[in-house]
């Protein structure tokens, strides 16, 4: 004799299952949606190395462009105040957050704009994708991961594909890439990739909106001193409208939208898985210098950048095995 439940004790039996199957496709999604965010603020971060290069040096001085850059993100930063309550941070948070400030607001930046002013827009974005090597190596260093086999290989050969890169801007074919140049790229990756593991739980704790606000506004007032008067010397008049266009992406578009793409990313993603993302930036940065006539692509700076390429995707594939391991 079969035995019918009631329809409230099917509907509890049920519904447990309903939940875990609800709670996993909203998690499916917001996997998806960081992931869009992090294709998104590398394509616009691409997008900087062409049009920088193109202003840097010739009409806008680096650290003038850095001061625009920093007070139009400020600006735009204090934009979400006119729809969210201003988040409270802990007192003990602010001087990290100063830290932050001055590492991916001003440091950063500086160091991305004079080295792009001194080399070409294809060494700068190939030489940018070793940040994740460098989340590896600080991670190690700050004991959050462990060193294999596969990650010394993947090291050695993304680091040898960089140095590469560096020394042959002193070869008589590369004209447009400097030594000097390539050395500031590298360094400003480096800041990157310790702002990446150093800030995470920051990141996850306050709303990416009150971050950026904090981290841009302090980093305006930190610069403003020392770049207002090179800032109000720039010559608009000589500069076309093209120029000015490319002037007004690269002031309002690179610093607060991509990032508030990549700490949204963050809250989901593990900064490695983050990191990979970076491929795009010299594929298309080479395609838009190339056809923007702004530089070539040698062959000897192609290879280099294969072997580079090599050793980031032998990193980043060794945390997927990891993962699928554990």
């Amino acid at each position: 004799m079969h035995t019918t439940l009631p329809l409230g004790s099917k509907i509890e039996i049920v519904l447990p299952f309903l939940s875990v199957i609800h709670l996993y496709m909203n998690s499916e999604v917001e996997v998806i949606k960081a992931h869009i965010a992090l294709i998104g603020c590398n394509m616009v971060w691409a997008c900087d190395y062409p049009f920088y290069n193109l202003l840097l040096g010739r009409y806008i001085e680096p650290l003038a462009m850095v001061t625009a850059s920093l007070i139009a993100t400020a600006l735009l930063s204090l934009l979400p105040l006119l729809w969210e309550k201003p988040q409270k941070v802990e007192r003990k948070d602010f001087l990290l957050l100063i830290c932050a400030a001055l590492l991916m607001g001003v440091a950063r930046k500086l160091l991305m704009m004079f080295g792009l002013s001194k080399t070409s827009p294809i060494d700068g974005a190939i030489i940018a994708t070793v940040s994740p090597l460098m989340v590896l190596v600080i991670s190690i260093i700050m004991g959050l991961e462990r060193l294999s086999l596969r990650r010394i290989v993947g090291l050695l050969l993304g680091m040898a594909g960089a140095i590469a890169v560096v020394l042959t801007s002193g070869n008589p074919s590369h004209i447009k890439s400097q030594a000097a140049g390539n050395i500031m790229i590298f360094c400003s990756a480096c800041v990157t990739a310790l702002y990446i593991t150093s800030f995470k739980r920051l990141v996850a704790k306050y709303r990416i909106t009150t971050l950026l606000r904090i981290i841009y506004c302090t980093s305006a007032v930190a610069i403003l001193p020392f770049g207002i008067k090179p800032m109000l010397a720039t010559n608009l008049a000589a500069m076309d409208t093209h120029l000015i266009l490319a002037a007004l992406f690269v002031v309002f578009v690179p610093t607060y939208l991509p990032n508030l793409l990549l700490n949204y990313s963050l809250k989901i993603v593990q900064p490695t898985v983050s990191s990979i993302y970076t491929y795009i930036q010299p594929v298309l940065a080479v395609a838009l210098s190339v056809a923007m006539g702004l530089d070539s692509l040698h062959a000897d700076t192609l290879l280099f950048a294969t072997i580079l390429f090599a050793g980031v995707w032998i990193v980043v594939s060794s945390y997927q095995k990891q993962s699928t391991n554990s």
